[in-house]
């Protein structure tokens, strides 16, 4: 084993359900101030396109954008409410405690360390919250699917970020995450190892039913270290 790569949102942070009705109206608030009723109907609309925009990502695995669901939507960017928009996901955003100690330790072996997630936030948020939590230094690649023009459970995603830590075999590589469709058939289906965390609630809509059976399962990141020097023999 070479390196280990770990998926953001329920890995990397604990599992936080979100109102994405709310999040959205956050934003919409600011494109109609005053005017509540059309506030409510363009965050539905927003809210709509994204849905339909996740639904293609697990059907077709095909990335996307913040930018092109508004557009989708038919709504306009608006700095203020972007801001806000962000404000809204704040909670669900902050690092598991248990990430500095396991990657510290993984570091000390010797192994490469990446982060690989299916988002369509831009880059910079996920390393400005990475950086706000003080771990952004003790990772050595960090792949976004908004960058991508696939997302996870595509091969190209999950290769992605194998040459972007700087492996070039599969067989070298872990992959850590919360979901069996996404993350451990995903990282299976190219060669990796895959590594189960399941404490999160993943949404029916977002649920494929997959025979998959990961490689390990562990209840906290801290268990990791000890299970890829096993596989290192």
């Amino acid at each position: 084993m070479r390196a280990v790569i770990f998926d953001w949102g329920g890995t990397l942070t604990p599992w936080y359900p979100v109102d994405y009705v709310a999040a959205w109206r956050s934003y919409a608030d600011h494109l109609h101030p005053g005017d509540e009723a059309q506030a409510a109907r363009v965050a539905q609309a927003i809210v709509a396109a994204e849905e339909q925009h996740w639904t293609v990502a697990r059907d077709h695995h095909k990335a996307f954008t913040l930018a092109q669901v508004l557009a989708a939507a038919g709504a306009p960017h608006h700095d203020d409410g972007m801001a806000a928009y962000r404000t809204f996901w704040d909670p669900s955003t902050y690092t598991d405690p248990d990430v500095a100690p396991t990657v510290h330790a993984l570091k000390e072996k010797g192994l490469r360390l990446g982060v690989l997630s299916s988002t369509p936030w831009p880059r910079e948020w996920h390393e400005e919250v990475l950086r706000r939590d003080g771990v952004l230094h003790l990772f050595d690649a960090l792949v976004w699917s908004s960058d991508l023009t696939y997302t996870k459970p595509h091969a190209e995603a999950f290769l992605a970020a194998m040459h972007a830590v700087g492996v070039d075999d599969p067989a070298d590589c872990v992959y850590v995450g919360d979901r069996l469709y996404d993350d451990i058939s995903g990282a299976k289906s190219v060669g990796m190892r895959a590594v189960l965390v399941p404490h999160s609630d993943i949404p029916e809509y977002q649920r494929v039913p997959v025979d998959v059976e990961p490689d390990a399962v562990i209840q906290r990141l801290t268990d990791l270290p000890e299970v890829v020097e096993r596989w290192r023999g």
